[in-house]
């Protein structure tokens, strides 16, 4: 066997990544695509948009596989009226597979909380939330946390800001600046339901995506530790060359002809980001 199908990949990433271990609401694996298809080209990507399709086009991939999935909250109707609607249409039109691992990514063991982990060369790291272990016996589960040496808060911010995937918001700080940093917790994407698993463990910081103003301040002022928000784009893209690396060397394992590509599209839904000058006094 010198090539792959739609059928080898969606095997090796649920090797990789079981289904079994993604959460009940979630839905992952193969959205559009026929086993049988034959894949020379795999475009990595966060989200299914209609730019990611179409660089999948341009590039003349067989299949995209993403973390996020495309119809999560499901649909009534795929008519071309609809972005949903023309991104499955164009993806059956060209005989692109699209497939995604989420949750099952967020908790394996080296998936996307554990790049971020890596990222941040946090050392000693463990799972954040555990959920049980995977057929090697490793803990899997939901975040990391590990150590660093000490810095301030204000020093550490600014080196995660050098980490993170360049994109349109940047990242908010909350916290004594002044403050060591020394156990670091992750959580890639939306994160504020774990702040009890943080509170519940020794971080000085905590870094996630999407916090709301109640939860965040109310952490905070309870005595929580210092609060990193980045964006969800970015704190989960560090994922996606973690896994082209994976299917590569999987790839050169086998002596499989199949190229992986990264998308270079930032899908974040903002565009522009300005600092505020008035006053509302």
């Amino acid at each position: 066997m010198t090539k792959w199908n739609v059928g080898d990949v969606r095997s090796l990433m649920n090797q990789w990544y079981p289904p079994e271990s993604a959460h009940g609401w979630d839905k992952v694996g193969l959205i559009t695509g026929a086993p049988q298809t034959q894949v020379d080209r795999i475009l990595l990507a966060l989200d299914p948009t209609q730019a990611v399709v179409q660089e999948a086009l341009q590039w003349g991939a067989n299949m995209i596989i993403t973390h996020h999935p495309l119809l999560l909250r499901g649909a009534s109707f795929l008519n071309q009226e609809s972005a949903k609607g023309r991104i499955i249409s164009a993806l059956n039109r060209h005989e692109i597979a699209l497939f995604n691992a989420h949750t099952n990514g967020d908790v394996a063991q080296d998936g996307v909380a554990q790049a971020c982990a890596q990222a941040l060369e946090l050392s000693d790291i463990e799972v954040l939330s555990p959920e049980g272990v995977n057929a090697d016996g490793q803990a899997i589960g939901l975040g990391r946390i590990g150590s660093i040496k000490p810095i301030p808060l204000r020093e550490f911010a600014y080196a995660v800001a050098r980490v993170m995937p360049k994109g349109p918001t940047g990242l908010l700080v909350g916290g004594e600046l002044d403050s060591l940093v020394r156990r670091v917790a992750v959580s890639p994407g939306a994160g504020d339901s774990m702040f009890d698993a943080v509170r519940a463990s020794d971080a000085d910081v905590f870094i996630t995506a999407d916090l709301r103003h109640h939860p965040a301040s109310e952490f905070l002022e309870d005595g929580g530790c210092g609060l990193i928000c980045a964006s969800h784009w970015a704190t989960e893209s560090l994922w996606l060359p973690v896994l082209a690396q994976k299917l590569r060397e999987e790839a050169r394992r086998l002596a499989i002809t199949c190229e992986v590509k990264v998308s270079t599209i930032v899908t974040e839904p903002w565009s522009l980001h300005l600092d505020t000058e008035g006053s509302y006094l």
